[in-house]
């Protein structure tokens, strides 16, 4: 168990508003992309009604596309059902300043019915729903997330105009554990470290990647419901700190031919004593619920990738010699295989390679949990190492677009299992609609190769 205290009591921030210096508070959800939606309150209105009331929000938020479009297939959320309010109960264990919008602290929400009952296709009800099944069996899930992302010297507004095209990256050349590569940006790097400290997070180190302009701020790892939410408060803050000084950087799995933005989740688990319940005596200083847990992992991955690999563009990392996973492998500090060991003792963990910046977390360690808990609550006997190259072994391989993914998830008896019907209709149009709005889209691709030639 990580031993820290909430970010910023409830008695701090009345203090705070008392004296002026917080005005806003920001009350906001995770939406079915990973995204922050939400109000913004005057913050003595936050205290004397939100704050033990809660508030409205339109249903349709957890039923639209990445634009925002109502989209058909959702049985929640629907023009036939009149587009209605769900409610938003503010999660004081969130709650933190967010020094990078001066004036304003930030909680997030869990979102139920009117009838109180919970929202069960909000992603964060859906990890929750999976650690409550992970607690039954005496463990606690631990989580670290992380994000690479690339930095641009355009603005997002030139980036838009620009149609995404010609932009400048940060750094021309590979940075991968340069200093001085990161040392070109490290006022953008210095801020965002800095101010994610001061909201609460645990800051560890900020390194270059391979990609132009490409770079990675890592977290300490903590509970997994918490470093989800840090996820997703890191994640929009970083881009509100780049559109501040001027730049712009993105989380997209695949922005160009090079290689992707990653986001490799570790996990591990906390016994009732805190211990770490995969050390053990096996081989490979492994427990045997370790082992199960990781079995389960490669049982479900196929099934699962949705909850990894969301998008589209996901798809455009998974290639060979691209330190982006195509194997249904694991390996022992191996990065050619989808599941990574790492660590020994206290330290014993793996690690999920397939993620990419755009992940939505709550889903990913959701799928992560349901997954292991397969493994567990079946037995699940783990496969031989890969020791070698796993591109080139013989090997399931994970799914290579998203309409496969989908087919997966959808006629997977492991999803319906551990997280309901109504779950996996959910997440299995959102993929539909995805697939629906691609196909009828005409790329740049497209108009390059036909335009004059064909």
């Amino acid at each position: 168990m990580v031993d820290r205290k909430p970010p910023l009591a409830i008695e701090e921030l009345r203090a705070l508003v008392a004296s002026g210096e917080i005005d806003t508070v920001v009350l906001a959800f995770p939406d079915m992309q990973g995204r922050l939606q939400g109000k913004r309150f005057a913050a003595q209105f936050f205290l004397d009604e939100v704050l033990e009331h809660g508030t409205e929000g339109c249903n349709y938020l957890l039923a639209v596309d990445t634009d925002m479009n109502t989209v058909d297939g959702y049985e929640m959320s629907s023009w036939d059902r009149g587009y209605g309010d769900f409610a938003m109960h503010p999660d004081t264990a969130t709650l933190r300043r967010i020094p990078w919008n001066p004036g304003s602290a930030f909680l997030l929400a869990d979102l139920a019915w009117n009838d109180s009952t919970p929202v069960v296709a909000a992603p964060r009800q859906i990890l929750r729903r999976q650690l409550e099944r992970l607690a039954g069996h005496g463990y606690t899930a631990m989580v670290g997330t992380e994000l690479e992302f690339m930095v641009f010297q355009d603005t997002y507004e030139q980036a838009w105009n620009a149609d995404y095209r010609g932009l400048t990256p940060a750094n021309q050349y590979n940075i991968d554990y340069s200093v001085l590569g990161t040392g070109r940006i490290e006022p953008l790097l210095r801020r965002i470290r800095n101010e994610m400290q001061a909201a609460g997070l645990v800051v560890e180190s900020a390194k270059g990647e391979c990609n132009l302009g490409q770079h990675e701020i890592a977290f300490r790892y903590d509970e997994a419901l918490t470093t989800c939410d840090q996820h997703a408060v890191y994640k929009t803050g970083a881009k509100e700190i780049a559109a501040q000084e001027g730049v712009s950087l993105t989380f997209m799995a695949k922005y160009d031919e090079r290689e992707g933005n990653s986001c490799h989740i570790h996990l591990s688990l906390g016994d009732a004593d805190g211990r770490n319940a995969m050390a053990g005596d096996g081989p490979g200083g492994m427990s045997p619920v370790m082992r199960h847990f990781l079995a389960g992992q490669l049982a479900a991955l196929r099934d699962f990738s949705l909850l990894y690999a969301p998008n589209i563009n996901s798809y455009k990392r998974f290639r060979p010699g691209s330190f982006a996973p195509t194997a249904v492998a694991w390996g022992v500090d191996n990065r050619t295989c989808a599941l990574r060991v790492v660590g020994h003792g206290r330290s014993m963990r793996f690690e999920n390679r397939l993620p990419g910046g755009d992940v939505n977390p709550y889903l990913a360690v959701a799928g992560l949990v349901a997954a292991g808990l397969y493994g567990v609550e079946n037995e699940l006997e783990l496969p031989e190492v890969c020791a070698g190259n796993a591109y080139t072994g013989d090997y399931a391989h994970v799914p290579g677009t998203l309409r496969e993914a989908a087919e997966l998830w959808e006629n997977s008896e492991i999803a319906k299992a551990a997280f309901g019907p109504e779950v996996v209709a959910h997440y299995r149009n959102m993929a539909r609609v995805e697939l629906d709005a691609y196909d009828s889209a005409v790329t740049d691709w497209e108009l390059r190769r036909s335009f004059e030639r064909l």
